[in-house]
């Protein structure tokens, strides 16, 4: 019972002189050159092992859930259809390379020329939103404005997507359009009453 408090005080010295020793003087396990362990390089070793666990967790999870996938696309895709895949994935990298991004600078670039009139890049995050808006829902419509009424069953692709692609493109641009005059026109009613002496004062 009479031990006690010099073994509590034994081992308060013992974590202090652990935490004082410099960082040149510990190994790579974590011992001092005495042979005692730093409490320190105890909590980062169990930190990175924490991590190296996470970490594996994740890199078994994504090879399971990829060879799932894989099964699945083989049981959905045989014969010539399956020798078609890899041809029609490179081909779309090839058009995403060659074309979408080409055209997406250019786009860019020109969007860019034309903020740089007076008081248009007020206008400009108007302008690549209804463009953004616009190139993400043509992406999206094309592979069924291409595959309208050719496939083996004609009532898979019932609607006329020609004309509600169009009526989608329409109405995007009547908004941006819409906000755009707005945005102008705010801009106007402001410099108006800022010309009149209204703000500011003369």
């Amino acid at each position: 019972m009479t031990s006690r408090p010099a073994d509590r005080a034994t081992a308060a010295e013992s974590a202090a002189a652990g935490a004082a020793v410099p960082p040149s003087e510990r190994s790579a396990d974590g011992t001092t050159a005495s042979g005692a362990t730093s409490p320190r390089a105890g909590g980062e070793g169990d930190r990175a092992n924490s991590a190296l666990l996470v970490r594996g967790a994740l890199a078994v999870l994504g090879v399971g859930v990829g060879l799932w996938g894989l099964r699945l696309l083989l049981q959905a895709v045989t014969g010539g259809a399956l020798l078609r895949l890899p041809l029609w994935l490179g081909g779309a990298v090839v058009v995403d390379d060659l074309l979408l991004m080409p055209f997406t600078l250019a786009v860019g670039w020109l969007v860019t020329r034309w903020s740089t009139g007076p008081d248009r890049h007020r206008l400009v995050t108007t302008v690549r939103t209804t463009i953004l808006y616009a190139g993400i829902t043509t992406l999206v419509a094309i592979p069924l404005l291409i595959r309208q009424g050719k496939g083996v069953n004609p009532t898979v692709l019932p609607r006329n997507y020609l004309l509600d692609w169009l009526l989608l493109e329409a109405t995007i641009l009547l908004t941006g359009t819409v906000v755009a005059v707005i945005q102008r026109r705010r801009l106007t009613f402001r410099r108006s009453r800022a010309s009149s002496g209204l703000i500011g004062g003369r």
